[in-house]
């Protein structure tokens, strides 16, 4: 839990575990979750109201999935109809930023939904916080990381040819309220991007925590760190 600094007001945000969830499902819960809080913000300025918005931070994992941003190319996914089927993967065009990725089991797939106004409407500064709270994570078990310049995400080794990236990001904030988020390599099967252009990058690798380490890791252990570095960065009461 965040330590609370005197004269600091924290956010009240809930914390949610999905656990291993089917990508579709997830999306329309986040749209849900999303939708609800819109609502309740044009609601409060229809009738002049401060009603409080709520605030989620929501963790998962999803079966073998690629998802292709708004903004990304189709061509990147390099797998028909039948390679997806004897991957046992599917596919998604979804309305978050960002080009192309994978979600797997092992890989710590975050949905913060936000209501920005209660922290800070800066969207660059929202992703750069992100980032920051994986950053650390990763210090935790010895490892330097950084960014990318021009690029969302984390990377290893960002300032030279062995740029790998750990992980993606890509969001969408309607309204100042925030959904999709990142997803952040631990254990996952990394032989599943090697089916995809990842974030439309063809000449940087990619990476996870096991990569790095040598061994697997405990997701919940990892889950834990994570969970507590965003809510100090972002001055989250997390709550379940």
């Amino acid at each position: 839990m965040v330590e609370k600094q005197s004269g600091e007001e924290l956010i009240p945000t809930k914390f949610i575990d999905w656990g291993l969830t089917d990508y579709q499902n997830a999306w329309d819960a986040q749209e849900e979750l999303l939708n609800k809080t819109v609502a309740l913000k044009t609601q409060n300025r229809l009738d002049g109201t401060q009603l409080a918005t709520p605030n989620y931070l929501i963790f998962n994992e999803h079966p073998h999935v690629y998802t292709l941003g708004k903004s990304g190319h189709p061509e990147n996914l390099l797998l028909d109809e039948q390679g997806l089927k004897d991957k046992q993967a599917t596919y998604y065009k979804i309305n978050r930023g960002g080009d192309i990725t994978y979600h797997g089991p092992g890989q710590i797939v975050g949905y913060p939904i936000l209501d920005l106004d209660n922290f800070f409407t800066d969207i660059h500064l929202y992703l750069r916080t992100l980032e920051e709270a994986v950053i650390l994570t990763l210090k935790d078990y010895g490892i330097d990381a950084g960014r990318y310049p021009g690029y969302t995400g984390v990377w290893l080794d960002p300032d030279n040819e062995k740029a790998r990236k750990i992980c993606a990001m890509g969001v969408r904030c309607s309204r100042w309220v925030t959904m999709h988020g990142f997803a952040f390599n631990v254990n996952v099967d990394l032989d599943y991007f090697k089916n995809i252009v990842p974030c439309g990058i063809d000449d940087k690798a990619v990476t996870s925590l096991e990569q790095e380490l040598g061994y697997k890791l405990n997701m919940e252990e990892v889950k834990e760190k994570l969970k507590a570095h965003i809510a100090e960065l972002f001055k989250m009461e997390l709550f379940e």
